[in-house]
């Protein structure tokens, strides 16, 4: 406790922490990896503390008396009691229930017999639990492996999964030491970190979890390190057809593979090989609502020894269904951001594994591995005419008015003016919009409907210079490696997702060659719900260190 500590820990588990403060930076990396951010406006950041971010932070051997000494490092006045036993109580269950292995199928061991029987008892556990073995352990059939744990956390008693993986087939696969372009490759030593993380030893077993890295700081780089520690059959599983292309772009570079090892698994075509990359969407058709997904068996057609989720936070729910039946594979997530806007962490947790590895991207850009970025949000009002329509629609009305506010277009001009020569992304929600700004940017546009083939040629032509402006739907979220790209201008999005935030600053973030700062424009209108949702969607952004320049029409 001292006066000029930055933090004030109150009774409900909120944080409030003073960003003026000489220690924030300290004290924000320090309780981040145990607390949740909600609120970041200028001066107090608020954090909770949450069961999810305490159980997440046991499972990477944070202890209660660590955090507790941490909240007692930083705050300004006594840490309420009542805190403190929370966060006992809560991380003191992690562990408390271990799913183990034993001749030929699972038990769940249980350190107080009490606790596990009045579990056991509960009509949601009743059905996925046999006979008891001995004092504190019970049988579990094999097959019940994912759901228990999936109950059981709902619970709020978090399975310590031990019950190991099963090996997989083999694969022979090296890492080059020069890239197929010629070029030197060696892995950054927080690519091997992640990646050994994940693997784990004899003292911290691993083999699934999930590794949080920025967006352009080599996050399938991880996913391919695995695999060559590994070296077993892989299936890997990503947003697209794009995605895809670029995972083996990327292995047929970096490794000793060949283009007859590796198969794509796509609404394109259906190749299965010791390396399989998959779409989410090909593993979520069905014919009909209610029909069979008929692409399900591909996580059991092959002896897969490893699993990977690329852009984990973007998991369908039914790959979450897919994945609870397969928890004896080795499983690896990869993302920028643990956000999902869904509510589905606690699946995450539970079915793909604990977040393994995080860093700062902050962190990252001072190293030289990921641009710096400047932020910069451009407030519009709408025109006159509109404004006064506005106050008149539905709530869902008045936020594609304001998102699709024709007067982002002459704001966007001049962006694109002033940035002549710069290599600049436009991204937009909404077709009609967009398909307005290529007409007048004079523009290429990519969207959901564009066959992959044009994609490529476009992505292609930006990649070699030959375009300069790029207009991107949705689609330009995730998973295009268009490492040139500088600048990008947000001109509408999925209302307040902070995953979208982070994924889209994410296009902009790999090294330039130049070594030039990247600039994000977010185009927002005036005294609308658009505003509102702009503050939520930078939470993420901020929390990394990451501020918002607020400029208005009249200033670009």
């Amino acid at each position: 406790m001292n006066p000029q500590n930055p933090l004030i820990v109150q009774s409900n588990s909120a944080l409030l922490l003073e960003v003026n403060n000489p220690l924030f930076t300290e004290a924000r990396n320090a309780v981040s990896q145990f607390a949740h951010l909600d609120k970041s406006p200028e001066y107090i950041h608020t954090y909770s503390i949450t069961p999810l971010s305490l159980w997440n932070a046991a499972s990477l051997g944070l202890s209660a008396s660590e955090v507790e000494a941490r909240l007692e490092r930083f705050s300004k006045y006594p840490v309420p009691r009542n805190v403190v036993d929370d966060i006992k109580e809560l991380m003191g269950r992690y562990g408390q229930l271990v799913l183990e292995s034993a001749d030929g199928g699972l038990v769940l061991r249980g350190s107080d017999r009490n606790t596990l029987s009045q579990l056991c008892k509960h009509p949601s556990v009743k059905p996925l639990v046999g006979q008891w073995v001995d004092e504190n352990s019970i049988a579990v059939p094999a097959q019940y492996r994912g759901l228990i744990k999936q109950v059981l956390i709902s619970l709020g008693y978090p399975a310590h999964d031990r019950a190991g993986y099963v090996d997989g087939d083999p694969l022979n696969i090296a890492l080059r030491d020069t890239t197929q372009t010629g070029q030197s490759f060696n892995v950054r030593e927080y690519q091997r970190q992640s990646a050994e993380s994940f693997i784990g030893n004899a003292l911290s077993p691993g083999g699934s979890g999930v590794v949080v890295l920025p967006c352009g700081a080599g996050k399938t780089v991880v996913g391919i390190y695995s695999m060559s520690l590994l070296k077993r059959r892989t299936l890997i599983l990503v947003t697209n057809v794009t995605a895809a292309r670029q995972w083996k772009r990327e292995i047929l570079d970096k490794t000793d593979l060949c283009e007859d090892d590796i198969g794509e698994y796509s609404g394109e075509a259906k190749e299965i090989k010791p390396v399989t990359i998959a779409t989410y969407q090909i593993l979520t058709y069905r014919k009909s609502k209610q029909g069979p997904f008929l692409h399900y068996d591909i996580f059991n057609c092959e002896n897969w020894g490893l699993i990977i989720y690329d852009e984990v936070h973007l998991l369908p729910a039914p790959v979450f269904k897919f994945t609870a039946d397969i928890q004896a594979r080795r499983r690896l997530g990869l993302t920028a951001t643990l956000v999902r806007e869904d509510g589905h962490e606690n699946d995450v947790f539970t079915l793909i594994g604990p977040k393994k590895f995080d860093v700062p991207w902050k962190d990252l850009e001072r190293q030289g591995w990921i641009a710096a970025a400047k932020c910069i949000e451009v407030r519009v009002d709408l025109p006159q005419a509109e404004k006064m329509q506005y106050l008149s629609l539905t709530p869902r009305q008045q936020i594609r008015l304001a998102y699709e506010n024709v007067s982002k277009l002459a704001v966007a001009r001049e962006i694109v003016e002033n940035h002549q020569g710069d290599n600049i992304l436009i991204i937009g929600q909404y077709i009609s919009q967009l398909e307005l700004f290529a007409k007048e940017l004079n523009a290429p546009i990519i969207t959901g409907a564009t066959p992959n083939k044009r994609r490529d040629e476009l992505y292609k032509g930006f990649r070699d210079g030959e375009i300069k402006v790029l207009i991107l739907s949705k689609v330009g979220n995730f998973a295009i490696d268009l490492p040139d790209a500088n600048v990008a201008i947000q001109i509408s999005g999925s209302f307040g997702s902070r995953q979208e935030e982070a994924q889209r600053l994410g296009r902009i973030l790999r090294p330039k060659k130049r070594g030039e700062q990247a600039l994000f424009y977010s185009i927002v209108t005036r005294e609308s719900k658009e505003l509102d949702f702009a503050m939520n969607r930078q939470l993420f952004l901020t929390e990394q260190g990451y501020s918002y320049d607020i400029r208005y029409a009249e200033d670009i």
